[in-house]
Protein backbone atom coordinates (compact mmCIF):
# COMPACT_ATOMS: atom_id res chain seq x y z
CA UNK A 1 0.00 0.00 0.00
CA UNK A 2 1.19 3.50 -0.75
CA UNK A 3 0.60 7.10 0.24
CA UNK A 4 -0.26 9.72 -2.40
CA UNK A 5 0.79 13.24 -1.45
CA UNK A 6 -0.14 16.36 -3.41
CA UNK A 7 1.39 19.84 -3.23
CA UNK A 8 1.36 23.14 -5.09
CA UNK A 9 4.92 23.93 -6.13
CA UNK A 10 6.99 26.98 -5.28
CA UNK A 11 9.75 28.10 -7.67
CA UNK A 12 13.01 26.10 -7.61
CA UNK A 13 14.50 22.67 -8.29
CA UNK A 14 12.00 19.84 -8.12
CA UNK A 15 13.93 17.75 -5.57
CA UNK A 16 14.57 20.72 -3.27
CA UNK A 17 11.02 22.07 -3.50
CA UNK A 18 9.40 18.69 -2.91
CA UNK A 19 11.69 17.97 0.02
CA UNK A 20 10.65 21.19 1.76
CA UNK A 21 6.94 20.73 1.04
CA UNK A 22 6.76 17.07 2.04
CA UNK A 23 9.35 16.79 4.79
CA UNK A 24 10.94 13.86 2.90
CA UNK A 25 14.72 13.95 2.64
CA UNK A 26 16.16 15.23 -0.61
CA UNK A 27 17.93 11.93 -1.27
CA UNK A 28 14.69 9.99 -0.81
CA UNK A 29 12.90 12.41 -3.12
CA UNK A 30 15.57 11.73 -5.75
CA UNK A 31 14.99 7.99 -5.40
CA UNK A 32 11.25 8.46 -5.79
CA UNK A 33 11.79 10.55 -8.93
CA UNK A 34 14.09 7.87 -10.36
CA UNK A 35 11.41 5.28 -9.65
CA UNK A 36 8.79 7.24 -11.57
CA UNK A 37 6.81 7.99 -8.43
CA UNK A 38 6.75 11.78 -8.78
CA UNK A 39 4.42 13.55 -11.22
CA UNK A 40 4.37 17.21 -12.24
CA UNK A 41 1.03 18.40 -13.60
CA UNK A 42 0.10 14.78 -14.20
CA UNK A 43 3.27 13.75 -16.05
CA UNK A 44 6.05 11.63 -14.56
CA UNK A 45 9.06 13.78 -13.61
CA UNK A 46 12.16 13.01 -15.64
CA UNK A 47 14.90 14.44 -13.41
CA UNK A 48 15.55 15.81 -9.94
CA UNK A 49 16.88 19.09 -11.28
CA UNK A 50 13.70 20.00 -13.14
CA UNK A 51 13.11 23.74 -12.78
CA UNK A 52 9.71 24.69 -11.40
CA UNK A 53 8.14 28.08 -12.04
CA UNK A 54 5.72 27.74 -9.13
CA UNK A 55 2.07 26.76 -9.19
CA UNK A 56 2.64 23.30 -10.68
CA UNK A 57 0.75 20.42 -9.04
CA UNK A 58 3.21 17.92 -7.59
CA UNK A 59 2.11 14.38 -6.77
CA UNK A 60 4.34 11.87 -5.06
CA UNK A 61 3.58 8.24 -4.32
CA UNK A 62 5.45 7.06 -1.24
CA UNK A 63 5.35 3.48 0.07
CA UNK A 64 4.85 3.22 3.83
CA UNK A 65 7.78 1.99 5.90
CA UNK A 66 7.86 -1.76 6.32
CA UNK A 67 7.72 -2.98 9.92
CA UNK A 68 11.30 -4.25 9.59
CA UNK A 69 12.38 -0.66 8.94
CA UNK A 70 10.93 0.61 12.21
CA UNK A 71 13.65 0.36 14.84
CA UNK A 72 12.90 0.14 18.58
CA UNK A 73 14.41 3.14 20.35
CA UNK A 74 15.32 3.89 23.95
CA UNK A 75 13.32 7.08 24.46
CA UNK A 76 12.07 8.15 27.92
CA UNK A 77 8.29 8.30 28.21
CA UNK A 78 5.95 9.86 30.76
CA UNK A 79 3.70 6.87 31.54
CA UNK A 80 0.30 7.83 32.95
CA UNK A 81 -1.16 4.32 33.17
CA UNK A 82 -0.16 0.84 32.07
CA UNK A 83 -1.45 -2.70 32.40
CA UNK A 84 -1.59 -5.81 30.21
CA UNK A 85 -4.19 -4.28 27.86
CA UNK A 86 -3.03 -0.73 27.22
CA UNK A 87 -0.55 2.01 27.94
CA UNK A 88 -1.34 5.72 28.33
CA UNK A 89 1.41 8.25 27.71
CA UNK A 90 1.78 11.99 28.14
CA UNK A 91 3.18 12.66 24.65
CA UNK A 92 5.64 15.55 24.51
CA UNK A 93 5.31 18.24 21.85
CA UNK A 94 7.41 17.57 18.77
CA UNK A 95 6.93 13.79 18.82
CA UNK A 96 5.14 12.16 15.87
CA UNK A 97 2.67 9.46 16.89
CA UNK A 98 3.78 6.75 14.46
CA UNK A 99 6.18 6.19 11.53
CA UNK A 100 4.99 7.49 8.17
CA UNK A 101 6.50 7.94 4.72
CA UNK A 102 8.22 11.17 5.81
CA UNK A 103 9.48 10.05 9.25
CA UNK A 104 10.75 6.69 10.42
CA UNK A 105 12.35 7.35 13.81
CA UNK A 106 11.78 9.29 16.99
CA UNK A 107 8.06 8.50 16.99
CA UNK A 108 5.93 7.29 19.88
CA UNK A 109 5.77 3.85 18.23
CA UNK A 110 9.59 3.68 18.05
CA UNK A 111 9.74 4.56 21.75
CA UNK A 112 7.09 2.00 22.72
CA UNK A 113 8.75 -0.75 20.67
CA UNK A 114 11.82 -0.09 22.80
CA UNK A 115 9.76 -1.15 25.82
CA UNK A 116 7.35 -3.82 24.55
CA UNK A 117 5.83 -5.71 21.65
CA UNK A 118 2.91 -3.93 20.04
CA UNK A 119 0.02 -5.76 18.34
CA UNK A 120 -0.18 -5.68 14.55
CA UNK A 121 -3.92 -5.33 14.25
CA UNK A 122 -5.58 -5.40 10.84
CA UNK A 123 -4.56 -2.24 9.01
CA UNK A 124 -1.50 -1.62 11.18
CA UNK A 125 0.53 -1.20 7.99
CA UNK A 126 -1.42 1.18 5.77
CA UNK A 127 -1.17 4.18 3.45
CA UNK A 128 -0.39 6.55 6.30
CA UNK A 129 2.40 4.45 7.79
CA UNK A 130 3.04 1.78 10.40
CA UNK A 131 0.74 2.13 13.42
CA UNK A 132 0.69 -1.02 15.60
CA UNK A 133 -1.61 -0.58 18.58
CA UNK A 134 -2.47 3.01 17.64
CA UNK A 135 -6.11 3.83 18.35
CA UNK A 136 -6.10 7.63 18.03
CA UNK A 137 -3.49 10.24 17.20
CA UNK A 138 -2.24 13.64 18.27
CA UNK A 139 -0.60 16.12 15.91
CA UNK A 140 3.19 16.26 16.15
CA UNK A 141 3.16 19.56 18.03
CA UNK A 142 0.16 18.77 20.24
CA UNK A 143 1.14 17.38 23.64
CA UNK A 144 -0.84 15.27 26.09
CA UNK A 145 -2.74 12.05 26.73
CA UNK A 146 -2.60 9.31 24.13
CA UNK A 147 -3.63 5.68 24.61
CA UNK A 148 -2.06 2.71 22.78
CA UNK A 149 -3.41 -0.86 22.83
CA UNK A 150 -1.10 -3.73 23.81
CA UNK A 151 -3.22 -6.54 22.34
CA UNK A 152 -5.31 -6.99 19.21
CA UNK A 153 -8.43 -7.49 21.34
CA UNK A 154 -7.82 -4.31 23.32
CA UNK A 155 -7.25 -2.39 20.10
CA UNK A 156 -10.59 -3.52 18.68
CA UNK A 157 -12.49 -2.53 21.82
CA UNK A 158 -10.74 0.81 22.21
CA UNK A 159 -11.27 1.63 18.54
CA UNK A 160 -14.97 0.84 18.96
CA UNK A 161 -15.16 3.12 22.01
CA UNK A 162 -13.72 6.04 20.05
CA UNK A 163 -15.94 5.32 17.05
CA UNK A 164 -19.08 5.04 19.17
CA UNK A 165 -18.14 8.21 21.10
CA UNK A 166 -17.93 6.41 24.40
CA UNK A 167 -14.85 8.48 25.22
CA UNK A 168 -14.61 12.03 26.53
CA UNK A 169 -11.65 14.14 25.44
CA UNK A 170 -10.71 17.46 27.03
CA UNK A 171 -8.00 19.72 25.61
CA UNK A 172 -6.45 23.01 26.68
CA UNK A 173 -5.67 25.76 24.21
CA UNK A 174 -4.38 29.30 24.37
CA UNK A 175 -6.07 31.33 21.67
CA UNK A 176 -6.85 34.84 20.59
CA UNK A 177 -10.21 36.45 19.98
CA UNK A 178 -12.90 37.79 22.26
CA UNK A 179 -14.07 35.51 25.05
CA UNK A 180 -16.15 35.86 28.21
CA UNK A 181 -14.79 33.79 31.07
CA UNK A 182 -16.73 30.57 31.65
CA UNK A 183 -19.25 31.33 28.86
CA UNK A 184 -19.77 28.15 26.84
CA UNK A 185 -19.50 28.28 23.05
CA UNK A 186 -20.64 25.30 20.98
CA UNK A 187 -19.84 24.94 17.31
CA UNK A 188 -21.35 22.42 14.92
CA UNK A 189 -19.56 22.89 11.60
CA UNK A 190 -18.53 20.09 9.19
CA UNK A 191 -14.82 19.83 8.37
CA UNK A 192 -13.25 18.71 5.10
CA UNK A 193 -10.07 19.00 3.05
CA UNK A 194 -9.08 22.52 2.00
CA UNK A 195 -9.77 22.87 -1.75
CA UNK A 196 -6.42 24.55 -2.52
CA UNK A 197 -4.02 23.93 0.37
CA UNK A 198 -4.30 20.17 0.48
CA UNK A 199 -2.38 19.75 3.75
CA UNK A 200 -4.99 21.85 5.57
CA UNK A 201 -8.54 21.19 6.69
CA UNK A 202 -11.34 23.77 6.68
CA UNK A 203 -14.96 24.23 7.66
CA UNK A 204 -16.79 22.93 4.60
CA UNK A 205 -14.17 21.78 2.13
CA UNK A 206 -13.98 18.50 0.27
CA UNK A 207 -15.91 15.51 1.61
CA UNK A 208 -16.79 17.44 4.77
CA UNK A 209 -17.90 15.40 7.78
CA UNK A 210 -19.84 16.47 10.85
CA UNK A 211 -17.77 18.04 13.62
CA UNK A 212 -18.85 19.41 16.99
CA UNK A 213 -16.71 21.08 19.66
CA UNK A 214 -17.56 22.81 22.94
CA UNK A 215 -15.32 25.61 24.22
CA UNK A 216 -15.23 27.06 27.76
CA UNK A 217 -12.68 29.80 28.56
CA UNK A 218 -11.06 29.23 31.95
CA UNK A 219 -9.36 32.62 32.06
CA UNK A 220 -8.79 35.67 29.87
CA UNK A 221 -6.07 38.30 29.71
CA UNK A 222 -5.44 41.44 27.66
CA UNK A 223 -1.90 42.12 26.46
CA UNK A 224 -0.73 44.96 24.21
CA UNK A 225 -4.23 45.62 22.95
CA UNK A 226 -4.99 41.94 22.25
CA UNK A 227 -7.17 39.55 24.23
CA UNK A 228 -6.11 35.96 24.87
CA UNK A 229 -7.95 33.12 26.55
CA UNK A 230 -7.02 29.82 28.16
CA UNK A 231 -9.79 27.61 26.82
CA UNK A 232 -11.07 24.14 27.70
CA UNK A 233 -11.97 22.35 24.47
CA UNK A 234 -14.20 19.27 24.30
CA UNK A 235 -14.47 17.73 20.81
CA UNK A 236 -17.43 15.39 20.44
CA UNK A 237 -16.18 14.13 17.08
CA UNK A 238 -12.62 13.35 16.02
CA UNK A 239 -11.88 15.10 12.74
CA UNK A 240 -8.34 15.94 11.63
CA UNK A 241 -7.23 19.27 13.17
CA UNK A 242 -10.76 19.71 14.50
CA UNK A 243 -10.07 22.04 17.44
CA UNK A 244 -7.56 24.09 15.46
CA UNK A 245 -9.97 24.49 12.53
CA UNK A 246 -12.99 25.33 14.67
CA UNK A 247 -11.11 27.96 16.68
CA UNK A 248 -9.75 29.54 13.51
CA UNK A 249 -13.29 29.53 12.09
CA UNK A 250 -14.47 31.40 15.21
CA UNK A 251 -11.78 34.03 14.59
CA UNK A 252 -9.78 32.78 17.58
CA UNK A 253 -6.83 30.78 16.20
CA UNK A 254 -4.58 28.97 18.62
CA UNK A 255 -1.50 30.93 19.67
CA UNK A 256 1.56 29.70 17.75
CA UNK A 257 -0.48 27.78 15.16
CA UNK A 258 1.32 28.72 11.94
CA UNK A 259 -1.04 26.61 9.81
CA UNK A 260 -4.34 28.15 10.90
CA UNK A 261 -3.10 31.35 12.53
CA UNK A 262 0.38 32.75 12.96
CA UNK A 263 3.61 32.15 14.84
CA UNK A 264 4.07 33.58 18.32
CA UNK A 265 6.97 34.78 20.44
CA UNK A 266 5.25 33.18 23.43
CA UNK A 267 5.57 29.56 22.25
CA UNK A 268 7.24 27.70 19.38
CA UNK A 269 4.26 25.49 18.48
CA UNK A 270 0.48 25.55 18.57
CA UNK A 271 -0.52 25.98 22.21
CA UNK A 272 -2.73 22.89 22.34
CA UNK A 273 -2.61 20.10 24.91
CA UNK A 274 -4.66 16.91 25.33
CA UNK A 275 -5.39 17.40 29.02
CA UNK A 276 -7.83 14.68 30.02
CA UNK A 277 -9.28 11.51 28.57
CA UNK A 278 -12.04 9.32 29.91
CA UNK A 279 -12.74 5.96 28.31
CA UNK A 280 -13.93 2.46 29.22
CA UNK A 281 -11.17 -0.03 29.99
CA UNK A 282 -11.13 -2.58 27.13
CA UNK A 283 -11.13 -5.56 29.53
CA UNK A 284 -12.94 -4.54 32.72
CA UNK A 285 -15.25 -1.89 31.27
CA UNK A 286 -14.44 0.41 34.20
CA UNK A 287 -14.02 4.07 33.25
CA UNK A 288 -10.43 5.25 33.17
CA UNK A 289 -9.76 8.89 34.06
CA UNK A 290 -6.43 9.96 32.58
CA UNK A 291 -4.87 13.40 33.12
CA UNK A 292 -1.67 14.84 31.65
CA UNK A 293 -0.60 18.10 33.23
CA UNK A 294 0.41 20.74 30.66
CA UNK A 295 4.10 21.00 29.75
CA UNK A 296 6.24 23.95 30.81
CA UNK A 297 6.22 25.64 27.39
CA UNK A 298 2.42 25.98 27.38
CA UNK A 299 2.26 27.24 30.97
CA UNK A 300 5.14 29.64 30.32
CA UNK A 301 3.36 30.96 27.23
CA UNK A 302 0.28 31.80 29.28
CA UNK A 303 2.44 33.60 31.86
CA UNK A 304 4.28 35.52 29.11
CA UNK A 305 0.93 36.74 27.85
CA UNK A 306 0.15 38.05 31.33
CA UNK A 307 -1.98 35.27 32.71
CA UNK A 308 -1.96 33.48 36.05
CA UNK A 309 -1.86 29.68 36.04
CA UNK A 310 -5.08 28.14 37.46
CA UNK A 311 -4.42 25.68 40.28
CA UNK A 312 -6.22 22.89 38.41
CA UNK A 313 -3.44 22.96 35.79
CA UNK A 314 -0.57 22.25 38.17
CA UNK A 315 0.48 18.91 39.57
CA UNK A 316 1.21 20.36 42.97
Amino acid sequence: MTDLLSFTATPGRLDAVLSVLSGISRSQVASLIEGGLVRVNGAAASKSGLKLKGGEILEVTVPPPAPSDVVPEDVPLDILFEDDALIAVNKPPGMVTHPAPSVNSGTLVNALLGRMTLPEQEGALGPDGYRPGIVHRLDKDTSGVIVVAKTVEAHARLAAAFKDRDTRKTYLAICGGTWTAEKTTRIDAPIGRHPVERQKMTVGGGAAREAQTTFVPLATVRTKGRTFALVRCEPRTGRTHQIRVHLAHLGSPIVGDETYGRESDAIGRQALHAWQLRLPHPVTGDELHLTAFPPDDLLSAWVKLGGDIPKILTSE
